[in-house]
């Protein structure tokens, strides 16, 4: 098994919230992070938005479901 492999193995065992955060931080390690300023309502939101997926109080839809009524209300 490769590096990579063994990585994303080890990755997929972690919680959802636990990836969430990863893939933050790996998307921001991709480009200037200046380029990702919050202003503090912005990051204030994003942590309480947080906090509801680890406590399970979060509720999500299907992507195409979000998308099929973005394209509805854009047509």
């Amino acid at each position: 098994m490769d590096s990579i492999e063994k990585a994303r193995s080890e990755v997929m065992a972690l919680s959802a919230s636990e990836r969430a955060s990863l893939a933050h931080d790996l998307i921001l390690s991709l480009d200037d992070p200046a380029d990702y300023e919050l202003d503090p309502a912005h990051e204030s939101e994003i942590q309480r938005r947080l906090e509801m997926v680890r406590q399970g109080a979060a509720s999500g839809r299907p992507a195409a479901e979000v998308f099929a009524d973005i394209r509805a209300r854009h047509s």
